[in-house]
């Protein structure tokens, strides 16, 4: 095994606990045994991948078997990227930083059209050559999934295999095979006409395209005889399908921080817009007892204070108000919130809002897509501004003082008068919460993509241009109504658009593209259309192209594969649209013939509707002092070593606060809207500087013995930090950094050590002031540093620091006459502290 030390990497990055590993739940396999290895790899930086549902399952399905070894990768950020090219190095796991290129397979979710080159870019960073024929027949197997993947023929020469719909088995017969074809020796092309034998899996080598004069697909080739459409792989069951409850927690702060369990998969609504409501179909509901079980298993190894309830359309869920009923009455004394993320106009009633109101949000968000009631109808949205409004009015009432709509522009048959209907019913909408204490409105507007595999499928794209147009009537038409306007970027949309509806011709401009630097193309901080531009130029393709509308007899790039709905029945639904025909929700009982279900193995999985009691909510603990109560406070000292010195402060105290909960203490907690657990820490530690000696206090409840706390505590914390002893203070004691005399530093001193550096030294404690600059919030700020240093002396081949407060980093720094970050990665380890006498306050 090559196992890549990228450690110094770590010093010089903008955020290294993207690049860590190690956090709770993170499974790494030692070589023995272990006969298959699998890169699950997020083309997306760590802190959105780590908020992706779909990774956790997968990861843990696949870890589960004793023969095979699942990895984490995401896409480094500017910074870990050019670290890595000048020092030639290559992209790494996460788990035991295995290059990716000695990988078996490496897995790549495909989410979103815009991170296309950074999959291309951590192929290059591996040292994979980027087209599928220019590599070796010991090159790892690149295999992709998600959404994207059911049109994924712009990436169709870089990637083996596709695999089409739900992922929990069809990946265990992915690995089952490539461990065969390495016990019977098999060459790639077998491997591959294998996996083509098996439902779900897309073999793009196993096809060819021909194109017509006019640039229109001609036709789409099966090179293997019974080997012509690709089938979608179907989950029966959600209720018996493995979901991860020991969850991999992250030390940073992730774009979805909380246990995120699917409650559904499936929508039927029907939005003639939405790819995920026909390529998820059908509905399959977990029971809420399953629900509540796994809930409990993972807060329990996870410390989470949040729990999301995920599907398409959270508030169809049959069982939802009983549920969230039951579950906030369960945690409510824990303080663990439990929320939904997706919620629709129509699926709100007054109950259900009674209990989304209890928790912590910030705002209250509704999709109505479109403005005016014909539109609506146009897109099947199904909801009325009578609807829409009640919800709103209902909303302001209970309490919320901010409520998000999103919309759409650029929808099939759209006229301006349509966005004049936005701009009125965003205006009543405002209106709906006057006299309740709260109307602010945000408006966001995206732009419309066709979708492969919709009943839009074939309609145009309105370009940039006009983009614009539409976006300055809702600019000056909000702007007017007081309320605020946030939309896409209309070049975004529009590359967006031109790789979902894209074809294989799309490669070069793809390849073309991360030549020139593309990468995160879905961040607007680094999104540059004019190298964009230049790619298409270069590859001689006009991207416009693509936005065209298609002719209903025409051949899509994504014919050959079958998402289980046929191309009939988006045809029927485009003539309903433009007709103003509705077509039903079929969990009502009537079917549309969408073919999806077979009535028997395969199809809707409904949850029992009868109502079960609520709970009853249990009495809050540690909020207040009762006569049961046996307040105790525990100073805890903590080292925070190796790897671990990179965990920033702030990071630091949710992964304590959450080893805190995860170990059941009787941890007490503030009173309020957002009650939090009642732990005090020292001033921060500098990025960089391991520590043999930070303090912690915990005020419990209830007596626990010293022993048990630090034992309990100490099997839930990550490999780097360890509680090394603790004892019971007087309640009254002053806080931890008030506790602190001074603290005591040690810094290993770079080769050659300066002639004079005992010189320096005597200057410095001679001095009556050392002023050094310091940036802060990107403000320059002088500052002295002399009256915090209490000693400074060298000590063999390092220099002792001791000091009030501050940062050892900037004496050392100064002293030594180097840049603060060059002395950060010389090894600076705090070792130990200096108590004032009296603990008490």
């Amino acid at each position: 095994m090559s196992k890549i030390d990228q450690t110094a990497a770590l010093i010089q990055v903008e955020r290294p606990s993207r690049y860590l590993g190690g956090e709770l739940g993170s499974i790494c396999k030692l070589d023995a045994g272990i006969e298959v290895r699998m890169a699950l790899a997020f083309p997306d930086v760590y802190e959105v991948g780590m908020s992706h549902i779909g990774f956790p399952i997968l990861y843990n399905i696949l870890n589960s078997l004793n023969w095979i070894a699942a990895e984490r990768v995401y896409t480094p950020w500017a910074d870990m990227e050019k670290w890595l090219r000048d020092n030639q190095q290559p992209l790494c796991s996460l788990e035991s930083s295995r290059p990716l290129a000695e990988f078996d397979i490496i897995g790549f979710t495909l989410q979103y059209e815009l991170s296309y080159t950074n999959l291309l870019g951590m192929l290059d960073l591996a040292g994979i050559p980027l087209r599928r024929e220019k590599r070796e027949a010991i090159a790892p197997l690149i295999v992709v999934g998600g959404p994207c993947a059911f049109n994924s023929e712009p990436l169709a020469d870089f990637f083996d295999v596709a695999l089409i719909g739900d992922g929990e088995e069809a990946i265990v017969e992915l690995v089952e095979l490539v461990r065969q074809a390495k016990q019977e020796n098999w060459n790639r092309k077998q491997l591959l006409q294998k996996l083509a034998a098996r439902e779900g899996f897309y073999i793009p080598s196993l096809f060819d395209v021909s194109y017509q004069s006019d640039g229109c697909i001609d036709k789409i080739i099966p090179l293997q005889q019974g080997y012509d459409k690709i089938r979608r792989r179907f989950l029966n069951d959600l209720e018996t399908a493995p979901f991860p409850t020991r969850p991999i927690v992250p030390f940073m702060q992730t774009v979805h921080n909380r246990i995120a369990l699917e409650i559904a998969r499936g929508c039927t609504r029907g939005c003639r817009f939405c790819q995920a409501g026909y390529i998820y179909r059908p509905v399959r509901e977990r029971s809420p007892e399953k629900i509540r079980a796994l809930v409990s298993e993972s807060l329990h190894n996870s410390g989470y204070e949040e729990v999301t309830l995920l599907s398409l359309s959270s508030g169809d869920y049959t069982c939802i108000e009983p549920l969230l009923q039951e579950l906030m009455a369960e945690y409510a004394a824990d303080k663990v919130s439990v929320s939904l993320p997706s919620l629709r106009v129509g699926s709100l009633t007054p109950e259900l809002m009674e209990e989304v109101k209890k928790v912590r949000k910030s705002g209250f968000t509704l999709a109505p897509e479109a403005g005016s009631e014909r539109l609506r109808g146009v897109i099947n949205k199904g909801i009325s501004a009578e609807d829409l409004l009640e919800t709103t009015r209902n909303a302001f009432q209970f309490g919320w003082r901010l409520i998000k709509l999103y919309f759409m522009m650029g929808l099939p048959t759209e006229t301006d008068t349509d966005l004049q209907a936005l701009i009125d019913l965003s205006g009543q909408v405002k209106r709906s919460g006057k006299g309740t204490g709260g109307n602010d409105v945000n408006v966001a507007v995206s732009t419309f993509v066709p979708k492969p595999h919709t009943p839009f499928q074939w309609e145009a794209q309105i370009g940039i241009d006009e983009t614009l147009r539409k976006q300055r009537i809702l600019r000056d038409g909000l702007r007017q109504k007081k309320l605020r306007f946030k939309y896409h970027g209309a070049e975004s949309s529009f590359l967006e658009g031109v790789f979902a509806r894209g074809d294989r011709r799309l490669s070069t401009v793809l390849e073309r593209a991360v030549e020139l630097g593309c990468r995160f193309d879905g961040w607007r901080e680094c999104f540059d259309f004019s190298k964009w531009q230049q790619a298409f130029s270069d590859c001689d393709i006009d991207p416009t192209w693509y936005l065209r509308q298609r002719d209903e007899d025409e051949i899509l790039p994504w014919d050959h594969i079958d998402c289980g709905v046929p191309k009939k029945f988006f045809l029927s639904e485009r003539r309903k649209a433009f007709a103003g025909t509705e077509t039903l929700d079929c969990r009502d009982g009537i079917c549309h013939g969408c073919d999806v279900c077979d009535f028997a193995e395969l199809r809707m999985r409904l949850t029992d509707s009868e109502q079960k009691n609520v709970v009853n909510l249990p009495a809050e603990k540690g909020t207040m002092v009762d006569d049961t109560e046996e307040l105790t406070r525990v100073r805890l000292k903590l080292s925070k070593l190796g790897r671990a010195r990179m965990v920033g402060h702030l990071e630091y105290l949710k992964m304590f606060q959450r080893a805190v909960r995860r170990a059941e203490l009787p941890i007490r907690f503030s009173q309020g809207f957002h009650p939090m657990p009642k732990i005090s820490y020292l001033e921060a530690l500098p990025m960089g500087v391991s520590s043999e000696a930070e303090l912690i206090d915990l005020e419990l409840f209830r007596h626990v013995p010293v022993e048990q706390v630090i034992d309990r505590i100490n099997v839930q914390l990550p490999d780097g930090f360890k509680i090394v002893e603790g004892e019971v203070i007087p309640w009254k004691s002053s806080s931890p950094s008030a506790a602190v005399a001074s603290s005591c530093y040690r810094v290993p001193l770079p080769e050659p050590v300066p002639e004079d550096l005992h010189e320096r030294i005597s200057n410095f404690l001679n001095a009556d002031q050392i002023i050094v600059s310091r940036l802060k919030k990107g403000l320059e700020k002088k500052i002295d540093i002399r009256p915090d240093v209490l000693e400074l002396c060298q000590v063999g081949t390092e220099l002792k620091i001791e000091l009030v407060k501050g940062s050892p980093l900037q004496v050392a720094a100064n002293l030594l006459e180097m840049e603060v970050e060059d002395i950060r990665r010389l090894g600076v380890r705090k070792t130990g502290l200096v108590l004032k006498e009296s603990l008490s306050g």
